[in-house]
């Protein structure tokens, strides 16, 4: 079994995240689908309690993310914190398998 891990950036919730997140539990709750508004903003997913998530760049002249490896037996992610986008304030580490 293979293991990949990956970073994920928040944005905290700010009253927009706030009212779509009230929508999108009103929708659960009465068993319809929320509309395409809030569906699209949460990118068809429950809202996260920690905010928005935003792309991390891994590439280019922004790139904030980037494997590392010390060629023998460490690999893993580094994080340029001066180039994260602008108001994230959380950083989630994820290890899929």
């Amino acid at each position: 079994m293979s293991v990949t891990t990956y970073v994920k950036g928040f944005r905290p919730p700010d009253t927009k995240f706030k009212k779509f997140a009230a929508i999108w539990k009103q929708c659960g709750d009465a068993g319809v689908s929320p509309p395409k508004e809030v569906d699209d903003f949460f990118q068809g997913v429950d809202p996260d309690p920690k905010g928005v998530e935003v792309d991390l760049p891994n590439s280019g002249k922004l790139a904030c993310v980037s494997e590392w490896t010390d060629g023998d037996m460490e690999q893993g992610i580094e994080v340029d914190v001066t180039k994260l986008p602008k108001d994230v304030t959380i950083l989630r580490f994820v290890n899929s398998y």
